[in-house]
């Protein structure tokens, strides 16, 4: 080879390698450091097994892939976390009918980041307005048929105020445009899931029983529809066009209303015209209280949200870090917690327009203090005898799906609402594509004459009133910035799931999706609910441990399902629960 070329050739060799050998000795250019172990340069290694969805725009968690997707969408044409919430909680009712709804209610928090304010909205259903206790009651007994399935089940639905209330105070899109992803899903069809192929089987028995559930359901009850399949709602797209062009007149007053009405007094229902017209989506003040170094806001009264906070307040007087998160020790804490704020639940909550509720004194921390100095370390108390908290002054006593979203301008928004029972009392009204909830069911309901000596319970039904909840929606904050949003459904076990993942996250500082996927108890109150039940995944000898404390222990399946999003500088950390099939976290 020519002794210039080869020179010119070694040269520009030499040239391009200084400037590699520059760069991997400079500073690194990330904003920010991976924490990592020195030898993590010949093999990666992270602290976390679960991580979480990163988004920057926005994310949305909700416990159906598809209405994630309508709600990302959303967010991406330029609308806001509560246009997204909007057009979830609607497609929702389109592909998760077990849960998702027009025929229920629920509780929404919505932050905003321009005001700073945090706005709650109580959509639960109410009693209709001619109902009494003694409409469920034969042979000096409760019929529960008449209070779970049918017509006679149901409250009247919230879900369609609710949500056009929320659109009125902080949406930012066309209210129509925000139906139209649920006008198309229900027309052009759903591909049937494996899990909503098994749910409705598991369901048959009471969905059959309705002849308009039996037809939309079971293929004209001619059999099951299996996963893959193509699952049309024709009347729902009906139903929906409607709301999208009317907004919530159209489900309260008009052609909907009435065919409501029709249906219901057909078939032994309560609903009359004047509980539509009547019923209002209710703008209230969230609750709150802090927890260490953090601020919790969650829905008051009805929903569950006073119970949940009462349990952190009594958890803050225990070093739970030290502990150590899945420790016996914890898992006591935990456990005796549970029982004295459920035990004030089942004695206070209920309608606060009927009933005084003293939340205030229920929310005190020196109450909070003596209920940590009545825990024995060492001992478990039996919740069939634990009492309610003894107040000075004014006393009065499942399927659900929650999502969170938050978009690019920190609006911030936590949802949760359901039919009460998977795909609520089974009935669908006639021409409308719309399931009912089943929420009488949780009302208090004893013979009249039993009150003629006592006063009713906070809880006890009565006609035009809403019956107590244990949805918590709840935002937390540090610094006055929302920081996380999070809620589940699980019935009964809702408080407790959300109380220990706000633990999880603020106690054990774990990330979003190690908090989610953190095995979980339930510790209930009473004759019916005293035992701890756990989820799989605890050790054995941590079992040993409780039940050597005292603990009643109970083996059961999963509780909740958590959709959740942490804040953190300019990220968004999405967590989608897997304890239910299909829900998904996604980012913008």
């Amino acid at each position: 080879m020519n002794k210039t070329i080869l020179n010119s050739l070694l040269t520009a060799l030499s040239c391009s390698v200084i400037p590699f050998q520059q760069s991997a000795t400079a500073e690194p250019t990330l904003s920010w450091q991976p924490s990592q172990e020195k030898s993590s340069s010949y093999i990666l290694r992270y602290d976390s097994v679960h991580h979480p969805v990163i988004g920057k725009r926005g994310m949305v968690v909700s416990q159906n892939i598809t209405a994630s997707e309508v709600g990302r969408d959303i967010l991406a044409k330029g609308g806001n976390a509560v246009d997204a919430a909007v057009a979830v909680g609607f497609a929702l009712a389109v592909t998760l009918p077990r849960a998702g709804n027009l025929g229920g209610g629920g509780f929404m928090l919505m932050h905003s980041a321009k005001s700073g304010d945090t706005q709650a909205i109580d959509y639960r259903g109410e009693a209709p307005s001619s109902v009494t206790s003694d409409d469920f009651i034969e042979d000096s007994k409760v019929n529960r048929s008449k209070t779970k399935l049918g017509h006679t089940a149901s409250t009247v639905p919230g879900t369609v105020a609710g949500l056009f209330a929320a659109h009125q105070a902080q949406g930012k899109l066309p209210w129509a445009d925000l139906l139209k992803p649920a006008v198309k899903l229900a027309r052009e069809g759903i591909t049937v899931s494996h899990d909503l192929a098994w749910a409705l089987k598991a369901k048959s028995s009471v969905l059959t029983k309705n002849a308009e559930s039996c037809r939309i359901f079971f293929k004209n009850c001619s059999g099951y529809m299996e996963a893959g399949e193509r699952f049309v709602q024709e009347d729902l797209a009906k139903s929906l066009e409607k709301i999208a062009k009317h907004g919530a007149d159209a489900f309260y007053q008009g052609d909907i209303a009435d065919s409501l009405v029709k249906d219901m007094q057909a078939n032994g229902g309560y609903f009359q015209a004047q509980d539509l017209e009547s019923y209002k989506a209710r703008l209230v003040k969230p609750l709150q209280t802090s927890y260490r170094d953090h601020q919790v806001l969650t829905m008051p009264p009805p929903a569950g949200g006073l119970p949940l906070l009462q349990i952190l307040n009594i958890l803050e007087n225990f070093d739970i870090r030290k502990m150590g998160a899945g420790s016996a020790e914890n898992l006591h804490i935990l456990s005796e917690a549970m029982k004295r704020s459920y035990a004030d639940r089942f004695k206070y909550l209920g309608d606060p327009r009927f009933s005084d509720i003293p939340v205030e004194q229920l929310l005190d921390k020196s109450l909070a203090k003596l209920h940590s100095e009545s825990i024995n370390l060492n001992k478990a108390s039996d919740a069939r005898k634990v009492k309610a908290s003894v107040l000075q002054g004014p006393a009065p006593g499942p399927d659900t799906t929650h999502y969170s979203i938050a978009d690019s301008e920190g609006n911030v928004v936590s949802n949760t609402y359901t039919l009460s029972a998977s795909f609520g009392s089974g009935v669908t009204i006639k021409g409308t594509g719309i399931l009912m909830n089943n929420q009488i069911n949780n009302f208090v309901i004893r013979p009249s004459h039993v009150y003629k000596n006592q006063q009713r319970e906070p809880n006890a039904i009565a006609g035009g009133k809403r019956t107590k909840s244990t949805q918590s929606p709840t935002l937390l904050f540090k610094d006055g910035k929302a920081v996380l949003a999070t809620g589940t459904p699980g019935g009964r076990r809702i408080i407790t799931t959300v109380a220990q993942l706000i633990s999880n996250v603020v106690d054990h500082q774990m990330n979003i999706a190690e908090a989610t996927a953190y095995p979980r108890i339930h510790q209930g109150w009473g004759k019916r609910d005293y035992k701890l039940e756990y989820e799989p995944g605890f050790s054995p000898d941590t079992l040993a441990l409780l039940k050597a404390k005292g603990h009643k222990l109970k083996a059961g399946a999963t509780m909740g399902s958590t959709q959740s999003i942490a804040i953190t500088g300019n990220q968004l950390l999405g967590a989608a629960d897997s304890r239910r099939p299909g829900a998904k976290a996604i980012g913008l």
